[in-house]
């Protein structure tokens, strides 16, 4: 995506927004059918979980203010291995909701127009966006927000209507469904289901960390604090009215277009046409976030050289199209192959989703551990992310309790995924074992074996050739030690330059050169170089070594801010790792 621009708090919220306040079109329908007349207390402490996840998203990403959500903090964190995993759900969560999404609005768009053929209209919603996408994120953006107010819009006036048609009818329905059996057969059960199968009406939450590289300082607490409030209040206060509206019995019977059933009861088929057109345009939304989300990610895990580099490519707007094309064909090729009958990705869905919740919050508590002294704009306190961890591991194992086969569909999905992952992080060991394979044809094919070998070579020293930099502040072997370590255990490069910056007169500590002599001998594997550079550190310095050691700025390393070092990762435009 462009960095040109960079999105302010309404067109940030509404990118992220139309996916996660879509969940008001579904989630009130889906939390009565397992809560029944108590839906409305699930939704409300679904609202509750979501309040620790602001915290919990605003330390880790005002922390490490880069691309990349779960997987970004993992990665700093952690290994790439386990990044890598997050990445994987992520990318599923993604797809599912863009096929979801797209599919649902094409249902909604087919009630009001009877003659529409859902497949095919589908794949061209996908492609519209897949457009837009590649147009650049500002001109998204600008559909996105249109979208974004229409549906606050239709669900205010929804709500309006609702009240009113209550005052003037009074409530009936009321009394009669709180006089129902209970679901489960207790309030417990009926909360603990209904609570499970709520959650997913927060999906969406996610994905501004996922671009938040191109929103403009202090708006990505913002959007956290404006998708909050949108399901906090409208997703309870749509289900406590479709209780005292309808009987329970007639909620069952419209769970996939319960609002435009609760609009026509309401305030008569004007309205009820209404919330239909919004949930086609807000569904239609929720396919842009996913477009947006996912090409963020997926161009951090190409720099990471987990993916392919051919992501890296770039139009004249800025966006990186191959990524955004590769994502299409892939919706387009689950839609086919499951033939529009999407119920298997809702298991995706809700494994993958949940899971990456899960990631963030655990790696909160990896980033205290780990990453103490780095500066963050919030602090989530031990309490707060462990009851958000737990609420999302109760939310996990509910969903697979209610549909123990969505688990076996997920692994479906998720196993292949892995291992071209896997591949990609395992290359140059496969690389090695390819070339002993064709050293061992020497002798029966002589030519064809030094052809081989010579492929092979030039792949590895590809793999080899990227130099990353460390900038350290001065005499820290901990640090320093962390440095090789990572470099061993995650990078296929074999050269790591070690600068440290000197003030006028100023001179190295000779206990800084010794303990580089140290680790040199220690890991005979890495190129060391150490160079002392007479400047200040901060953008200019990085663009300059950037280009004088054709270095991408993406790939450096640079010490943790502090007094010589205290610009933040996103005013160094990238930089892609603090250690």
């Amino acid at each position: 995506m462009s960095h040109g621009k960079k999105l302010n708090e309404l067109e940030a919220t509404a990118i992220c927004g139309n996916d996660i306040s879509s969940s008001c079109l579904y989630v009130s329908a889906l939390a009565i059918s397992y809560a029944g007349q108590y839906a409305w207390l699930a939704l409300l402490t679904v609202g509750a979980v979501l309040f620790l996840f602001r915290k919990i998203y605003g330390e880790v990403v005002g922390a490490l203010p880069l691309n990349g959500g779960a997987y970004n903090v993992l990665l700093n964190t952690t290994s790439k291995r386990n990044a890598a995993l997050a990445a994987c759900l992520t990318i599923l969560s993604y797809m599912a909701t863009a096929v979801l999404s797209a599919n649902e609005g094409m249902h909604y768009l087919h009630t009001l127009w009877h003659g529409l053929p859902i497949i095919p209209a589908t794949m061209g919603l996908l492609a519209l966006f897949l457009l837009l996408t590649i147009l650049g994120i500002s001109e998204s953006a600008i559909v996105a927000v249109g979208i974004f107010i229409l549906h606050l819009v239709s669900l205010t006036v929804l709500v309006g209507v609702a009240v009113w048609y209550l005052a003037t009818q009074g409530m009936p329905n009321l009394s009669l469904n709180f006089a129902a059996p209970v679901k489960g057969g207790s309030v417990l059960n009926a909360l603990f289901f209904g609570f499970s199968a709520a959650m997913l009406g927060i999906s969406g939450f996610e994905s501004s960390a996922n671009f938040v590289e191109e929103q403009d300082r202090g708006v990505f607490q913002k959007t956290l604090r404006n998708m909050w409030v949108v399901v906090t209040v409208f997703n309870p206060l749509i289900a406590f009215l479709a209780i005292a509206v309808l009987p329970l019995v007639e909620v069952g019977k419209h769970t996939e277009t319960l609002l435009s059933h609760l609009g026509t009861v309401t305030g008569g088929p004007w309205l009820g046409t209404l919330i239909s057109v919004d949930a086609v345009a807000v569904l239609s939304g929720a396919v842009l976030t996913s477009f947006v989300g996912v090409s963020g990610l997926m161009k951090r895990m190409t720099l990471d050289r987990i993916l392919p580099q051919f992501f890296l490519r770039e139009n004249k707007r800025g966006s990186n199209y191959m990524i955004l094309i590769t994502f299409f064909l892939l919706c387009v090729s689950v839609l086919l192959i499951t033939n529009g009958q999407l119920g298997p990705l809702a298991g995706v869905y809700t494994i993958s989703f949940l899971s990456v919740m899960a990631f963030f919050a655990i790696g909160n508590f990896l980033l205290k551990g780990k990453r103490p002294h780095l500066p963050r704009p919030v602090y989530a306190g031990i309490v707060t992310v462990t009851l958000a961890l737990v609420g999302v591991l109760v939310a996990l194992f509910g969903n697979v309790k209610i549909h123990p086969e969505y688990l076996v569909v997920f692994l479906q999905y998720f196993l292949p995924s892995m291992a071209v992952v896997s591949i990609m992080l395992n290359r140059m060991a496969i690389l090695t074992f390819i070339l002993s394979a064709v050293e061992s044809f020497e002798r029966q094919l002589p030519r064809a074996s030094r052809l081989g070998r010579l492929m092979v070579h030039r792949q590895l020293r590809q793999l080899a050739q990227q130099e990353f930099v460390f900038f350290t502040k001065g005499d820290n072997v901990a640090n320093l030690n962390k440095v090789m370590t990572y470099v061993v255990e995650n990078e296929f490069t074999n050269k790591l330059k070690i600068v440290t910056l000197l003030r006028d007169g100023e001179k190295f500590p000779e206990e800084l050169l010794n303990d580089i002599r140290v680790l040199d001998r220690a890991y005979p594997q890495v190129d060391i170089d150490f160079v002392t550079i007479d400047g200040q550190f901060g953008p200019p310095l990085i663009e300059k070594l950037s280009a004088q050691w054709n270095i991408p700025k993406n790939f450096m390393f640079i010490g943790s801010p502090g007094d010589r070092f205290p610009y933040q990762i996103s005013e160094l435009g990238g930089v892609r790792l603090i250690i």
